[in-house]
């Protein structure tokens, strides 16, 4: 592994779930917080509620620790104190779906840093305009046939449409919570329909199943709209969903020229929203979601490439840091 520069030591908070919950050999965060704590960084944790605002002045409450490989995993280094968000060189915000009430309103508080002397990974604004089903409209050429809607009669025109077989999705879920595959032939179909869009009160993603899937979901690390690595997950025989949690299994794949063509229709679109780190979901030559809020796969490629992704992403926010006025 090529030698790591040391720079100037600087102060990165990350906005994440509890760190006892933390999966060391899975958890992309925690790769972050090792490669900046190599570099001789100080690193510090809070969640979405440890956020509050005297006025416009918003202040975290957060925890300096350390991170180790073996176990336990982590130590804290003292038992927090109150910051002023621009005591942070770096946010990176990595709290993991659901992007909810509580979430979006973290994004907010993080919009009033000065951007001037704090660099926030992602940019609070692009995550709240970004729903990871949603924000893949915007790419049309690289998306399948979908359709979003309440209504149970158009779904199941849009199923004949495309020829008996599509996949639908809540706007709100995450880790495959919530995916079906629904065929005409299902005699539970009008059941799925009415439990996914809770009696037509909530609107759903559908779009054309795709029989590539079969092989496996790719998920494409990409940094500042260049890709960076990337996985198939491949579902188990008796499921429809690669999800690793569900029993996907994660195997070697190149980055193909389709991949790149994907990122370049992204590109300006990301650059202009502030989405520097995000994980595409590509099934064949579709680009099926934009996940924003906390991206992984990063382990998984680093074992399976033999890279350290993880490198990239931190040279980036140390990059942005640079630029600031401290």
């Amino acid at each position: 592994m090529p030698k790591r520069n040391k720079p100037m030591a600087r102060k990165l908070a990350f906005i994440m779930d509890p760190l006892e919950r933390v999966l060391v050999d899975k958890d992309t965060t925690f790769a972050f917080m090792l490669e900046a704590q190599f570099r001789g960084h100080e690193i510090y944790v809070l969640g979405i509620r440890d956020l509050y605002a005297r006025g416009p002045n918003v202040i975290a409450r957060a925890r300096r620790c350390e991170v180790m490989r073996g176990s336990p995993h982590h130590r804290f280094l003292d038992e927090g104190a109150e910051y002023p968000l621009e005591t942070f060189d770096a946010i990176l915000m990595r709290k993991d779906p659901p992007a909810d009430a509580a979430y979006l309103y973290a994004t907010m508080l993080l919009s009033l840093a000065d951007s001037r002397r704090t660099f926030v990974l992602n940019n609070p604004a692009g995550l709240r305009e970004a729903n990871e089903k949603l924000y893949s409209l915007n790419f049309p050429d690289a998306i399948p046939p979908t359709l979003v809607t309440y209504e149970i009669p158009r779904l199941k025109t849009f199923l004949d449409e495309q020829g008996g077989e599509m996949i639908v999705k809540p706007l709100d879920g995450h880790g495959g919570e919530g995916v079906f595959l629904v065929t005409t032939k299902d005699r539970n179909l009008g059941a799925i329909l009415e439990t996914v869009t809770q009696y037509e009160s909530r609107p759903i993603m559908a779009q054309r199943y795709i029989p590539e899937a079969r092989k496996g979901d790719k998920r494409l690390i990409v940094l500042d709209g260049e890709p960076l690595g990337c996985t198939l997950r491949v579902p188990r025989e008796d499921e429809h969903r690669g999800n690793i949690h569900v029993g996907g299994t994660c195997v070697k794949a190149p980055i193909t020229a389709r991949d790149r063509d994907i990122c370049r229709m992204l590109k300006p679109r990301l650059e202009r929203d502030g989405l520097y780190f995000v994980g595409l979901d590509i099934i064949g030559n579709y680009l099926t979601e934009v996940n924003v809020t906390s991206p992984t796969g990063v382990q998984e490629i680093d074992r399976l490439d033999g890279v350290n992704l993880e490198a990239k992403v931190i040279d980036f926010v140390e990059s942005r840091m640079a630029g600031l006025k401290r």
